[in-house]
């Protein structure tokens, strides 16, 4: 819950025991600055084993900082914080400058996610957004002057936050959810204004403001915050007959999503010179709609019949496999890979491909240059698959010359987490748990 307006509180997490601890590409940046940082195994092991144990409390999230109490070994609490360096008034401008050049960077943000587009232009402007090595400093009550087991616990579980929801870095980074958004729609109402210039004056006769070329334009239409609130369909006297309300509550809803996302990439400056989005086939647009119902639920609130909103989105999930001609256990693991990585993940779960000779020499080539001599895992290659031995592990190489990390569960290789350009950072989020 937010206590103030640059200020957040989240709850104790739950103990979650077998399960790495970030999965989107900024919480394990996040992850990976303070293990750079810290080079001490036992140190990291006993955080990691002290967040999953639901050792940390309370997390205060503000600019600057991140507080918790954590217990230690013994059940003795310390106070434990987390020092991360603000962004000065040059960066946050700089930063802002370049979130409202382009409107799908706002759309992203609204939804909870960061395309590594932003960090990359971010990085253009001069501004770090991500933490690196020695941007987390400690201060524990345990007493020890640098990163504790404490102090690694806390940040290990501020990934699992990041993961939910980027705004908690850009909180820590000096601004809150509120502030960055009123900013930005500050900034987005005077560029429509510089674009559409002054309007005709009051009183102009018809043939005299059209012989005016050009002919000013209506005020362009502003970014919509959020998507509405789609209609509530149950409750009418006449019997529903065959229709699936709650499914039909989803469609409205997932349109109305759709919807927001399109215009604010209409709306971007430079939109006219983008490239086309590539088309979702119906295959790939199925699983991206049951892993919509999965991760928001469908009905919108409403009552969605026995199991609630859970067991329609299991309906829907069910109706969407049949048609896309899975299974449900294959449209489970389509949900992960989408999650993962979208259509490219999915391609990944799902499609054989051929390297040429000399995507192939690279794949070998980042192998052979990813472990220290000695140290990498045996791995049995099949194609574009790397299969760590013993270790229910496997690496799988894209297209796009990322690594996707995979998962033995029984018989069956899952999609374990997002891809990664280092083949050992793929592979660790596997072997971490394993």
């Amino acid at each position: 819950m937010m206590t103030e307006q640059e200020e957040l509180t989240f709850e104790a997490l739950p103990p979650s025991h077998g399960r790495g601890f970030a999965h989107t590409w900024w919480g394990r940046a996040w992850q990976k600055a303070l293990e750079d940082t810290v080079l001490d195994g036992t140190l990291l092991r006993r955080g990691r084993k002290h967040a999953r144990a639901g050792a940390v409390g309370a997390v205060a999230v503000r600019p600057g900082r991140l507080t918790a109490r954590v217990l230690g070994a013994d059940r003795t609490p310390y106070r434990t914080d987390v020092l991360v360096q603000q962004l000065d008034d040059a960066d946050w401008e700089r930063l802002l400058d370049t979130i409202a050049d382009r409107a799908g960077h706002i759309a992203a943000l609204l939804d909870r996610d960061m395309p590594p587009e932003l960090d990359e232009d971010a990085a253009a402007a001069g501004v770090s957004l991500l933490p690196g090595i020695g941007d987390l400093q400690p201060e524990c009550g345990c007493g020890e002057w640098d990163h504790c087991e404490h102090t690694a616990a806390l940040s290990y579980l501020v990934a699992r936050l990041l993961d939910a929801d980027p705004f908690v870095l850009l909180l820590m980074r000096g601004r809150g959810e509120a502030r960055l958004l009123a900013d930005l729609q500050e900034r987005s109402a005077a560029r429509a204004e510089q674009e559409t210039g002054p309007a005709v004056a009051a009183g102009v006769r018809a043939d005299e403001a059209y012989a005016a070329a050009p002919a000013p334009l209506p005020p362009a239409v502003g970014p919509v915050a959020e998507a509405g609130t789609p209609p509530v369909l149950t409750g009418g006297t006449e019997p529903a007959a065959e229709l699936d309300v709650a499914t039909l509550e989803f469609l409205v809803a997932d349109t109305a999503v759709r919807a927001r996302r399109l215009l604010a990439d209409a709306l971007a400056p430079d939109h006219a010179g983008a490239p086309l989005p590539r088309e979702l086939t119906e295959s790939q647009d199925a699983v991206r709609m049951a892993a919509t119902a999965k991760s928001a639920g469908p009905g919108g609130g409403t009552d969605a019949g026995a199991g609630g909103a859970d067991g329609a989105a299991a309906r829907i999930a069910v109706r969407l496999a049949r048609g896309s001609g899975r299974d449900r256990g294959g449209m489970e693991r389509a949900v992960r890979a989408w999650r993962h990585g979208g259509a490219a993940g999915l391609a990944v779960l799902e499609d054989d491909w051929t390297p040429d000779p000399a995507a192939l020499a690279r794949a070998t080539d980042q192998l052979a240059a990813a472990w220290d001599p000695g140290t990498r895992p045996d791995l049995r290659a099949t194609g574009t698959r790397w299969t760590a031995v013993g270790r229910g592990a496997q690496l799988r190489y894209g297209p796009d010359g990322r690594w996707w990390p995979y998962r033995k569960e029984g018989t069956t290789w899952t999609p374990a987490g997002p891809p990664a350009p280092d083949p050992a950072a793929a592979l660790a989020t596997v072997l971490e748990d394993a």
